[in-house]
Parts: C-alpha cells; structure tokens; sequence
C-alpha cells in the first residue's frame, strides 16, 4: 500500500452561520469574508503540515487546483508544489492536479510539471483531472459541451512536449502552436507518471484504464460511495481486459486519529461539521452544470463527489453520522487500523490519499493526527500488497547519492 497525504487547504474562518447567509462556498462566495493578513499566515501553516508529513514518512504530498472558493485555497497547486519541492525529501509531490482543459496552451502545464519534476530529483506524480463544473464552468467560464473534448487535446498536446526530440507544429481544434519545442525535460522517462483524479465518469474510468493510469475516487462519502465507484471501475477494468493490480487504483479517505475513539469525537467533531456544513455547502447548480456529465455517467446514476456531500450536509448529519456512514474513519490507532485495512482490502486499493486536516482544524491537531497516524496505523496498511502486486504507477526518482541538496547544489 502507498499513502499519501491529501491536504486541501480550506479557508477555516467562515462565520458561524455561514451556511445559512450565504448561497454557495464555491462560485459566489463574497470575498468580504477574506482576509489577507490571515490568509499570510494559513498558506504558511499549510505547508508546515505539508512539510510534517514528508517528515513522518508519508510516501507523497498531495495537492490540487480550485477557483473562486473558500473550500480549497489553490488555484495554482504547482505553485504549492514548488514551495515543498526543495523542503521535503522523500514523500512524492502527487499534484491532483492541473485542470488542463482550461490551458491554453497546455503547453505551460508540461513545462511546469517538468520544473517540478527537476526540482524534485524526480518525485512528481502529474495530476489531469477533467475539472469540476464549479471550477471550470462557472469560475473559468468553459462550455461543459467541449471540455471533455478540450481536455483529450491537451492531454495529447503535454505527452507530445515531453517526448518529441524535435520541434513540433500542434495543430488541435483548440490549441495551435507552430513552434512546440519544451527544451525542458523532466527527470523521470519518457515522462511522470500519469494520476487522473474522479468522482466517479464511466468515460474517464475506460480512458483512463485504455491508457493505463492511476484512477484516483475523490469523495467525501467514504467507503458506500467508494463501493460503487470501486465496483464500477473493477468491472470496466476486467471487460477491458486490463489486471486487478491494486495499484491502479486509488481512494481518498478522511481519517481522524486519536488516543480514544471518545478523544476523537472530543478533538475532531467540529472541524468535520464545519468542514461539511460549510465546505462543502455548494449550490446545486455550480456543482453540475448541465451538459457536465456525459450520457452514459448519468445512466450509471454516478454524481460528482462535491454535489454528493453537499447533499448529505442538507440532512443534518452529525459526528456519529459522518463515523457510523465511514464518512470519517475515526477513533484510537486501533479502530482505525482495523476499519481502514478492511476497506482498503474490499475496495481493492493500492493508492491510499489520506484527508487529515479537515476543515477548520487548527495546526496542533493536524500534526497529532498525522503523527499518530503514522507512526501507529500506516505500518500495519503499507504491508497490504506488499507481496502480491508490483507498484508501476509511482515516481521514479534519482538516487539519494544523484540529487541536488539545497544550501549544496552545484551543476557539473
């Protein structure tokens, strides 16, 4: 098992009744409610925690990119990546990603994935997601009719940058580039390794598994939702013809650790309320624009995992809700040892993306998770498949002897 830590970067001070006042975290949010000095503080303490868990071993660092909200303050993750690229050592930088259908060209998003690439001697995980409606319909402004198709040319325009030897003419519906030519070229070959993150497109699943990815299932309802992505994925992957290596596969989980399972509701119960009451309180509308979801996701009664938790949140859910339903797997080492090895094991997951600052839980929590986590329950889950499958789908970086050390770097 691979586990990596998942950080979204929630904007954690949003009034109390927010949920109540205001139409939607994503879109429309006002930004009356920022503040800068604030904000200074929060993107620094999110790259301690960030920078804690490389420390603690995790196996990578996950970022992602968001617009026009107060649920995930990156809109530019490569950004973030570069920020712990020469501050971590060990721990993959797994960006989740870049929406490329909104670059144009998408040529830069080659090019930066590459520096990041460099930077890290090689530890770069590069992230394509289709994009959220909220982000790319509505604070970007892109039509939900082209992006799909937007978002194969701009994948087929990045894999050209980082392979061609020579100068090239890209010609796409969408992008035209006489001179292509990323002098550029990342550490690991032909390129980094290739994540598509989800929540839950039959056709992203067979595109995905045709070109043999990693499908990652991002969702905020924990092992129910998981199940039928999970289960929908498998089947494709079987009639495709494709392994069951676990590997290919991964799943983000929230996950909450204390030295009871009474000490966790104590630490975590209002970081998790806040975090689905106002986090994820978006508009119906901005979480699925129509024409977003394609035919045959629709017929597989599969939304988006946003849209999804909002709903949830309109039910009232409360801390017992969000641990009995596995929103949340939470409680002493070992209840969440136990319970995550289970659904690791029936989801059949080899890529684990472990959510551990959650809303708008403060720094010193994070770190007693992380920790905890680490050092009492990441044993245990990182022997799962240890002898069963290979891992092919994770950075292939230069050995420790190979790379740059900061303060000691020198070109020869």
């Amino acid at each position: 098992m691979k586990v990596n830590w998942f950080h979204l970067m929630p904007w954690r001070f949003l009034p109390q009744n927010f949920e109540n006042e205001h139409h939607s975290v994503w879109v429309d949010v006002p930004t009356k409610l920022y503040d800068s000095t604030r904000g200074h503080h929060l993107y620094n303490e999110f790259l301690d925690e960030i920078e804690f868990a490389d420390k603690m071993g995790l196996d990578g660092v996950c970022v992602n990119e968001h617009h026009a909200n107060a649920y995930g303050l990156m809109p530019s993750p490569n950004i973030m990546a570069a920020a712990v690229a020469r501050r971590t050592t060990n721990a993959s930088l797994v960006v989740l990603g870049n929406s490329i259908a909104m670059y144009n060209p998408p040529l830069r998003v080659a090019e930066e994935f590459a520096m990041l690439d460099l930077i890290s001697g090689g530890r770069l995980v590069a992230g394509f997601p289709v994009g959220s409606s909220s982000d790319d319909n509505y604070a970007y402004g892109f039509s939900p009719a082209t992006l799909r198709e937007r978002y194969y040319e701009a994948h087929d325009f990045i894999k050209r940058a980082w392979t061609e030897e020579e100068p090239f003419v890209f010609n796409g519906r969408y992008n035209k580039v006489r001179y292509s030519n990323l002098f550029i070229r990342p550490v690991q070959k032909p390129h980094p390794p290739i994540w598509i993150p989800g929540g839950g497109s039959v056709e992203t699943w067979d595109w995905t598994l045709e070109h043999d990815y990693v499908y990652c299932a991002l969702s905020y309802l924990g092992y129910e939702y998981g199940k039928r992505v999970g289960n929908g994925y498998w089947e494709r992957a079987d009639k495709l013809g494709k392994d069951m290596n676990p590997y290919r596969f991964g799943y983000l989980q929230l996950i909450c650790v204390a030295e009871t399972d009474e000490q966790a509701e104590k630490d975590y119960a209002e970081h998790l309320e806040y975090f689905y009451n106002k986090c994820v309180h978006v508009a119906p509308e901005f979480a699925d624009a129509p024409g977003y979801r394609t035919e045959a996701t629709l017929r597989a009664g599969l939304t988006g995992g946003v849209s999804n938790a909002a709903n949830m949140f309109r039910k009232g859910l409360k801390w017992k809700d969000f641990v009995d339903r596995n929103y949340v797997v939470a409680g002493s080492p070992a209840t969440v040892r136990d319970k995550l090895t289970w659904i690791l094991k029936d989801l059949n997951v080899g890529q684990l993306m472990a959510l551990q600052q959650i809303g708008s839980m403060p720094k010193h929590l994070v770190l007693k998770n992380t920790e905890l986590f680490a050092k009492e329950v990441m044993p245990s889950l990182k022997k799962i498949w240890a002898e069963e499958w290979e891992d092919r789908w994770s950075p292939r970086p230069l050995p420790a002897k190979e790379r740059a050390v900061p303060g000691q770097a020198e070109a020869r």
